[in-house]
């Protein structure tokens, strides 16, 4: 008899609007929550990548930040999430994209869970999961690069229920893959699926059952992951697509307001949309740029719409004390700039010329940086000067992953290992 960790997930494609039966499971919804420090999904505990509680080092060693612990890992550009004492992986095994829940002591694994994946991207070579898990309680939810929506127990790794997205709302896998890291708001689970032909571009499931709760817009998939924001007390999700920026009542599906944001041809929308005191910034590359705008009850108003601020190609940009800090540039191009700017004019603090792409967290009031190139760096952000802290070349290998910060430590992981870093104050 195959162990909990061993068995298979079963094959629960079901019609769209057809109710997932899961054994075993009552009417209740975990009322486990988050713990302080945790980071349980993408960009961390509010999607902006900040901990605010976190309190870094003022400096590292000349051997780097001390490593804990490192282990391999297969073919992914999915960072971790880290939920107490457990990290959820989500990585390429051979022909199975897998979900393992690892011990952040250790780096050992607890559980694994695997299904079969036949994907190869369109441009590239890379075709492991691009998306961050999703911990919410006792569930973990991952969104793999063919659009398999897949729900486990975060505790046991007992499989829930699984959604064959691409195929069940006829979406397009994109240049990449499905890279929207699902957002888990309250009893649902809400999904940047790109089913522009079956009026099905965001769906929101149950987190319970996976049964579809609504679906709507004609918009193809972008990989920017969707986010909450308040609006007069009333949560609205905003979710940027292939052409515009949406903001959706979480309850029904309905618009409430949308942006036009995005180009025609090959481009990508990648960086998560942030909300700032009731305003909104996006950006992108290959010509789109960032736009800054207000939103209220009644719709959204551009305050300013610039190419030439920061266009992140996919990396979003850090906010801190009114100013934004982040990457103006493209990866796979001339040597990308890091910028501080002030959201409220659009002008530029300060650019550090030549930087190289790079994804940025903060922890309280210290910025992580990790750079493509495998670097890393430790900076105070000021919107006066660049003013780097401690450097460290971590790896020789590829860094695209995002970072995830808990606890005093920094998970990160390269096209070969996942490092746990300890970045934290000591005293």
């Amino acid at each position: 008899m195959m162990s909990k960790s061993d068995h298979r997930f079963p094959k629960l494609s079901v019609p769209a609007t057809a109710f997932v039966l899961v054994a075993g499971i009552g009417g209740v919804l975990s009322s486990l929550s988050a713990h302080a420090g945790d980071w349980p999904q993408v960009l961390g505990p509010k999607r902006n990548g900040v901990s605010e509680d976190e309190r870094l080092a003022e400096s590292w060693p000349k051997s780097g930040p001390p490593v804990r612990w490192a282990r391999p890992v297969g073919k992914a550009n999915a960072g971790v999430a880290i939920a107490g004492n457990t990290g959820v992986l989500f990585h390429r095994l051979g022909d199975e994209e897998t979900i393992e829940a690892f011990d952040t002591e250790t780096g050992q694994s607890r559980w694994k869970q695997s299904y079969p994946t036949s994907f190869v991207p369109q441009v590239g070579s890379e075709d492991g999961p691009l998306c961050v898990p999703s911990v919410h309680g006792d569930k973990v939810v991952t969104f793999g690069a063919q659009g398999v929506l897949t729900c486990c127990e975060l505790t046991t790794g007992k499989p829930l229920w699984q959604r064959q997205t691409h195929d069940e709302f006829e979406a397009l896998s994109g240049y990449f893959g499905a890279g929207s890291s699902p957002l888990v708001w309250e009893d649902r689970v809400i999904v940047n699926v790109g089913g522009h032909k079956t009026n099905a571009g965001v769906v929101a499931f149950s987190l319970q059952d996976g049964r579809t709760l609504w679906q709507v817009t004609d918009e193809r998939a972008s990989y920017a992951a969707p986010i909450a924001m308040s609006l007069n007390g009333q949560s609205t999700i905003v979710c940027l697509t292939r052409m515009k920026c949406l903001g959706l009542d979480p309850a029904n599906g309905n618009i409430r307001f949308e942006i036009p944001f995005g180009k025609r041809g090959p481009t990508v929308n990648a960086a998560a949309p942030l909300s700032i005191d009731g305003r909104l910034f996006l950006t992108a590359s290959y010509g789109i740029g960032a736009l800054w705008a207000d939103i209220s009850p009644t719709g959204a108003s551009e305050l300013w719409r610039r190419r030439d601020v920061m266009s992140s190609q996919y990396t979003t940009p850090i906010q801190f004390k009114g100013h934004l800090y982040g990457i103006d540039g493209r990866e796979d191009g001339p040597p990308a700039d890091l910028k501080c700017i002030d959201p409220a004019t659009g002008k530029a603090a300060w650019t550090e010329a030549g930087f190289g792409y790079a994804s940025l967290v903060r922890g309280g009031d210290r910025l992580l940086i990790a750079k493509t190139s495998g670097e890393l760096l430790l900076v105070r952000p000021s919107p006066n000067s660049f003013q780097p802290l401690s450097r460290h070349q971590l790896t020789s290998n590829n860094i695209r992953a995002l970072p995830a910060l808990s606890n005093g430590r920094l998970y990160i992981r390269d096209t070969e290992k996942l490092y746990c870093l300890d970045v934290g104050c000591t005293d």
